[in-house]
């Protein structure tokens, strides 16, 4: 743990290329595997299809299809017009078997890597591969369940959250709310800089175990335990304390699918009380669903390891009006995240 972190500062240089190294790092992978096993390209030539019907025709699934779809469209090789998708020309002259110009043969010589057969393994079943395709580890879900992978997940998260949860921090409005509720909130690094930049709040980190036990390790070493609590509990079956008129999801909607992103949603909209805010810091897929590439690459690794993928602002915005939250407010931070916000109604 690097006690040093200053939670007001930002660092000099920006990294946000590095971060998309290993974000991006299964987008290749997709491709090739849409490419060699499913022969995508040279169907969707011949099939210009919606959502609906490509999973149909394919036998593949809805949520990792929209994930390809989008992560295709971001890279030039397809494009949606009214609902259908089409090949772009770059797409017809270079991943379609007929075209003299065919680049298959160089992707089929990695067709066989681990990451690639299990892309092919999540569009035809839907359900996550094992964390990093290996052989000896459990699905990302069940292996958090263990110390050992929970703790090094977590110390990744914090890592990560360095840089991300000041920048988060510096754009939340939150003189009208006195108590935080960081949900599944890791090591509590989010709620430490929401805390940092505003002192007036408190906050409470909803963990399940074993997490919760190095979340506490994590607040004592930064010293936020005297205002930090945590709280000990499952999202999705323990409920909410209620005491806390602002809850922040960061990175945390984009592992579940649309029924369980849901019921987050709606226990949130419970638990607040009138007047109180909702906050997802997340990656998130723009309107169109064309982007950002960067993105749309990191949601090929999501819908790989996790039940989820990143959620586009019209999605989510439809999600949190559906469950009562008004006010939805949309804005960009570092590292091609962004936060949403909204209100309980008063």
């Amino acid at each position: 743990m690097k006690n040093e972190l200053d939670f007001q500062a930002q660092p000099a240089t920006d990294p946000t290329s590095i971060y998309r190294y290993r974000d991006g790092l299964y987008a290749a992978d997709l491709l090739c595997a849409a490419l060699v096993h499913l022969d995508f390209f040279t169907w969707l030539g011949d099939h210009p299809s919606n959502l609906k019907i490509i999973c149909r025709a394919l036998q593949i699934h809805e949520r990792p299809t929209d994930v390809m779809l989008t992560l295709f469209t971001a890279m030039g090789l397809i494009e949606c017009k009214q609902g259908v998708f089409h090949l772009t020309p770059l797409a017809r002259e270079h991943v379609v078997s007929s075209s003299p110009w065919n680049i298959a043969a160089y992707f089929a010589s990695l067709k066989d890597r681990p990451v690639c057969r299990d892309m092919v393994k999540v569009l035809r079943t839907g359900k996550p591969a094992n964390w990093g395709s290996l052989d000896h580890e459990k699905e990302w879900a069940k292996a958090m369940q263990e110390d050992a992978f929970a703790k090094q997940f977590t110390a990744a998260m914090d890592c990560r959250g360095a840089l991300l949860a000041p920048a988060m921090a510096a754009l939340l409005h939150c003189n009208k709310h006195s108590r935080l509720l960081d949900i599944a909130g890791g090591s509590g690094i989010y709620a430490c800089a929401v805390l940092a930049r505003h002192p007036h709040l408190s906050a409470t980190v909803f963990e399940r175990p074993p997490v919760d036990r190095i979340t506490r390790a994590s607040l004592s070493a930064r010293g936020f335990a005297g205002r930090i609590s945590v709280q000990t509990g499952d999202m999705f079956a323990d409920p909410f304390p209620a005491d806390c008129n602002m809850h922040l999801f960061s990175n945390v909607l984009h592992d579940w699918d649309f029924p369980l992103v849901r019921k987050l949603l709606a226990k949130s909209f419970q638990s607040l009380p009138p007047g109180g805010q909702i906050v997802i810091h997340d990656a998130h897929i723009n309107a169109a669903k064309t982007g950002p590439l960067p993105v749309a690459a990191y949601s090929a690794l999501l819908m790989t390891i996790t039940e989820g993928k990143c959620y586009s602002e019209p999605e989510m915005r439809d999600l949190l009006e559906e469950a009562g939250f008004t006010d939805v407010g949309y804005h960009a931070t570092v590292a091609d995240r962004s936060i949403m916000t909204a209100h309980k109604p008063a």
